[in-house]
């Protein structure tokens, strides 16, 4: 993780666009000293959003499972899948 301060968005931006797209990972700005803003480029920023919602996804797949939510192996959907196939 990357700090700079926050002139460094006005009077370097390029530099700080660059490598915020070379390295993928959060740049902190800085106000004063402190902690402010947190910079993505838009590619890392997409990548953690699916990544996320996928995280997400499997937390409510899991929670419908511990509430009694019916389930299936493996074989079972093969099973399953092939008929729906042979039907169609």
């Amino acid at each position: 993780m990357n700090l700079k301060p926050s002139t460094a968005l006005r009077n370097e931006y390029r530099q700080v666009a660059t490598l915020a797209k070379a390295s993928g990972e959060p740049i902190i700005i800085t106000n004063k000293g402190e902690a402010d803003l947190v910079l993505l480029s838009v590619e890392a920023y997409e990548e953690r959003e699916k990544m996320l919602d996928h995280r997400a996804s499997i937390l409510e797949a899991e929670f419908s499972r511990l509430a009694g939510a019916p389930t299936y192996s493996v074989e079972e959907v093969r099973s399953r899948l092939k008929e729906k196939y042979e039907n169609a």
